[in-house]
């Protein structure tokens, strides 16, 4: 009897703090920035720092407000700096860092000592192991951003270009081409 009754007024205690909980969400709550989200959501979420801010949500929170300029993404590219850039309002400027050949990291599994620190500094958990075993990357996941090279005590992770397969192949633009004035006469 006193195991029913000890439950019973847990389950009790416990949706009194769900009502309290969910009530407080709606009183405290805290509009975010619309613009920002919506420039997050074209962000490609790879948390790389390229753009010199330590992840997407604050870089579009800094374009939101004015204090970053459009062009900073690099994994991105000219594709979602033009999109910022429509959502902004302003013209689509030069991409602030051209974007390098993709690349991809590569462990050395015979040097690597396990240490784990790349794990931690690979911001989309591209890398895979265990301490004091050897790891490996993910190489569909990387995005190349080099955050694993820095923390890597023995310098065994090097940056590979990424050879492109056929499944993610992609036709560029066409660049747009002016009308001889004699064509647009006919």
């Amino acid at each position: 009897m006193a195991i029913l009754t000890a439950v019973a007024l847990f389950a009790a205690l416990a949706l009194l703090v769900g009502i309290v909980l969910a009530v407080a969400t709606r009183i405290f709550h805290v509009a975010g920035d619309p613009t920002a989200e919506r420039i997050e959501a074209l962000l490609p979420q790879t948390q790389c720092g390229q753009c010199r801010y330590p992840g997407c949500r604050p870089y579009a929170e800094a374009v939101a407000k004015g204090e970053a300029e459009v062009n900073r993404c690099v994994p991105g590219g000219e594709k979602v700096m033009r999109q910022i850039a429509e959502i902004m309002g302003v013209e689509p400027q030069a991409m602030e860092i051209e974007a390098p050949l993709p690349m991809v990291a590569m462990i050395r599994e015979e040097e690597c000592i396990g240490c784990t620190l790349c794990i931690k500094a690979c911001p989309i958990d591209a890398i895979v192991g265990a301490p004091k075993q050897n790891h490996a990357v993910i190489s569909s996941h990387c995005t190349g951003c080099q955050r694993c090279l820095e923390p890597c005590p023995v310098d065994c992770i090097e940056m590979l270009i990424k050879k492109e397969r056929l499944e993610e192949w992609r036709w560029s633009a066409p660049s747009v081409v002016e009308q001889p004035e004699e064509r647009k006469a006919a």
